[in-house]
C-alpha cells in the first residue's frame, strides 16, 4: 500500500518549485513584481514552522544546492568583474572599502549599544556589509536593466561580498580561539580556508580553459562546460569544508581574464539557472521561523536601517570622485538593501560544520530576511528611478 505520507514528504520541495515559479509569473506579469519576491513569499508560507508542508529535517544535501545556485549567479558577478577598470578609476574600491567599513562599524556600534555580545556583534556586522549579489543580478535580468548605476551596484556588491566573507572567517577564527583555545583550528576556520579556496577557484579557471582548448570549445556556447565546472566546484569546496562563495567568484575573475569569453546564450546559465534561482530563494525563506521574526523585530528594524544609512552614506561621499552624481549614487545605495542569501548560506554551511556559535545569530538573522521580500522592490524601484530598467518603462 502506498504510504501517503511518505509520498508527500518525498514530493514537497519538487511541488513547491513549481508553485512559486507559478506564483512568480503571475506577480511579474500582471502586478510587475520581482519574480523573487513571490518565491520568498511562497517559501516562507510553507516552511516547515509556519504551514508544515515542507519537512521538517533540513538536508545538508538542500543547503549544497542552494549553494550551488548561489554560486552559479557569483560566477556571473565575478566574470562581470574588469580588473582593468577598477585599476583605471580606484575609487570604486575605495567606495566599496569606505562603504563595507562605515556598515561594519554602524552595525558594531548599534548591536553593542544593544547589550548582544561583542562576538554576536562582530559576526553579524560582518555579514552585514555584504549585498546579496543573487538579488541583484536576478533583478538585473528581469529589468533589463543597464547603465551607470546597474555596473556600479553590481561591482560594489561582488567586492562587499568578497570583504564580508574575509572579514566574518577570520573573527570566526577569532571566536574560536577565544572560545577553545586552539590556534591551529582558528587558524584553519579562517585564512586557511579562506586561501585554499581562492586557490582552488583558480585552478578550476584553468582547467576548463584547458579542457575547452582540448575540446576546440572556446568560440561556442560553452553553457553546460561552465555550469558543471561552478557545481563541481561548489560540491568539493562544500565537502572539505571550504568557502564555496570565495572559490566561485575567484573562479569568476580568473575566467574572465583568462580571455574565456562568455556569449549571450550563456548569461544566466538559461533554464538550468532560472530553476535554480526558483530552489534559492525558496530555500532562504523558509529558513525564516515566525516566532524568530517577531522575537527580533525591534532590533531587526534597526539593524536594516542603520546598515542602509551607512552604505548610502559612504556610497554617496565618494559619488564625485569616482565620477557619478549624488543622485545615482543614492540610488546605488538603496540598491545594496538585500543581503539575506549570503547571510543564511554562511550561517547554514558555518553551523553544519560544527560551530555553534552561529545559534546566537539565527534570530537576528531572520529577522533581516524580512528583507528577502521588500529589499527586491527597492532594487526595482532604485532602476527605475534611475532611467535604466526598460523593461519597465513602458508599464
Amino acid at each position: 500500500m502506498v504510504d501517503a505520507a511518505s509520498v508527500l514528504s518525498e514530493t514537497a520541495w519538487p511541488l513547491t518549485l513549481l508553485l512559486a515559479w507559478l506564483v512568480g509569473e503571475y506577480g511579474f506579469q500582471r502586478l510587475r513584481l520581482p519574480r523573487i519576491c513571490a518565491y520568498a513569499l511562497v517559501g516562507f508560507a510553507l516552511a516547515p514552522t509556519q504551514a508544515g508542508f515542507l519537512p521538517q529535517a533540513q538536508s545538508p544535501t538542500m543547503v549544497l544546492l542552494a549553494n550551488m545556485a548561489f554560486c552559479l549567479i557569483l560566477f556571473e558577478c565575478g566574470y562581470g568583474i574588469n580588473l582593468r577598470w577598477l585599476r583605471s578609476n580606484p575609487w570604486i574600491a575605495a567606495t566599496s572599502v569606505l562603504e563595507a567599513s562605515l556598515t561594519f562599524a554602524a552595525i558594531y556600534g548599534l548591536l553593542t549599544w544593544w547589550g548582544q555580545p561583542m562576538a554576536t556583534a562582530l559576526l553579524l556586522a560582518a555579514l552585514g556589509m555584504a549585498t546579496s549579489p543573487a538579488t541583484l543580478m536576478r533583478i538585473v535580468t528581469e529589468c533589463r536593466s543597464s547603465g551607470q548605476a546597474t555596473e556600479r551596484l553590481l561591482y560594489l556588491s561582488t567586492l562587499n561580498t568578497v570583504l564580508a566573507v574575509f572579514v566574518f572567517k577570520i573573527i570566526l577564527g577569532w571566536a574560536v580561539l577565544r572560545t577553545s583555545g586552539n590556534i591551529f583550528a582558528a587558524a584553519y576556520g579562517s585564512l586557511v580556508v579562506f586561501g585554499i579556496s581562492v586557490v582552488l577557484g583558480m585552478f578550476a579557471a584553468v582547467l576548463t580553459l584547458l579542457l575547452l582548448r582540448v575540446l576546440r570549445r572556446c568560440g561556442q556556447d560553452s553553457t553546460l562546460a561552465f555550469a558543471l565546472a561552478v557545481i563541481s566546484l561548489v560540491a568539493l569546496t562544500f565537502g572539505l569544508k571550504l568557502s564555496p562563495v570565495v572559490a566561485t567568484l575567484t573562479f569568476g575573475l580568473w575566467a574572465r581574464h583568462g580571455r574565456m569569453v562568455l556569449n549571450a546564450s550563456q548569461r544566466g546559465f538559461g533554464s538550468l539557472g532560472s530553476l535554480f534561482s526558483v530552489l534559492l530563494f525558496v530555500f532562504i525563506a523558509s529558513r525564516l521561523q515566525w516566532d524568530q521574526v517577531v522575537a527580533g523585530l525591534d532590533i531587526g528594524l534597526a539593524f536594516v536601517g542603520v546598515r542602509l544609512a551607512a552604505k548610502v552614506l559612504g556610497i554617496g561621499l565618494l559619488a564625485h570622485p569616482s565620477g557619478i552624481s549624488w543622485r545615482k549614487g543614492f540610488f546605488i545605495g538603496l540598491g545594496t538593501v538585500p543581503t539575506p542569501a549570503l547571510v543564511i548560506l554562511v550561517l547554514e554551511q558555518t553551523r553544519l560544520l560544527g560551530n555553534m556559535l552561529v545559534d546566537q545569530l539565527v534570530p537576528l538573522a531572520a529577522a533581516t530576511l524580512a528583507l528577502e521580500f521588500i529589499g527586491p522592490l527597492l532594487v526595482q524601484w532604485a532602476l527605475v528611478w534611475a532611467h535604466e530598467a526598460p523593461a519597465f518603462r513602458e508599464v
